[in-house]
């Protein structure tokens, strides 16, 4: 998602906002049911955070200064998360958020939320909110531009999940500039490189507990 038209147009306009306060939100479109959310805490049995949300931690790895070290705070929206446990389709349980919503405080002084709800629907978006806490701005994935391409892929391809549709032109972009890359040498500006993903990896992995236990 580091490459995503509504995460450079947020980025954007958070800028222009003073004091201006960033979330990210994530959604799957699982139904909500046990057996639909055990079947997905089972194939995804890393965790949320590892899976689903990554994306979004990568984005405050790579633009807000977020790393282990650097965490000065995390703080779990318990109005607006939720964590399960559920039995797979092996019969064995799992415990994981079915939606989850936090706040990072780093040490640097920046300030960054994401949510994510495996329930939500396809869509993912972006909002800024000033200093009074109201929203200015809001931007989704897919915009009205891309819903078009959306419809011509969901008829292309029926059984797939509907999110592969909704980022397929972030996908070709990532392809285009590792190609560049590869055959140019051209940086290829915005990627995430291999130490942002151990980075955002050690980062799923210490706000795990931490979250869960805030929600227990």
């Amino acid at each position: 998602k580091n490459v995503c038209k509504y995460v450079r147009k947020t980025r954007e306009f958070a800028e222009t906002v003073p004091n201006s306060h960033v979330t990210f939100v994530s959604n799957n479109a699982y139904e909500n049911t046990p057996e639909s959310l055990g079947e997905c805490f089972e194939r995804n049995a890393e965790g949320m955070l590892k899976n689903m949300a990554i994306h979004e931690l990568a984005l405050l790895v790579s633009f807000y200064d977020v790393s282990v070290e650097n965490i000065e705070s995390v703080t779990a929206d318990k109005d607006f998360s939720s964590m399960q446990t559920l039995s797979g389709p092996s019969g064995k349980e799992f415990t994981d958020f079915d939606k989850i919503k936090f706040t990072i405080k780093t040490k640097t002084g920046k300030e960054v939320s994401v949510a994510a709800d495996r329930c939500g629907g396809t869509d993912s978006y972006a909002t800024v909110t000033d200093s009074n806490g109201e929203e200015v701005f809001r931007y989704y994935m897919p915009d009205d531009e891309d819903k078009a391409t959306v419809k011509e892929l969901q008829a292309q391809y029926p059984t797939a999940m509907p999110y592969f549709f909704t980022q397929d032109p972030d996908y070709v972009t990532v392809k285009e500039r590792v190609a560049k890359f590869t055959a140019t040498g051209e940086e290829a500006e915005g990627l995430a490189t291999i130490g942002i993903a151990v980075e955002t990896l050690r980062v799923a992995e210490y706000l795990t507990p931490l979250l869960m236990e805030q929600l227990k």
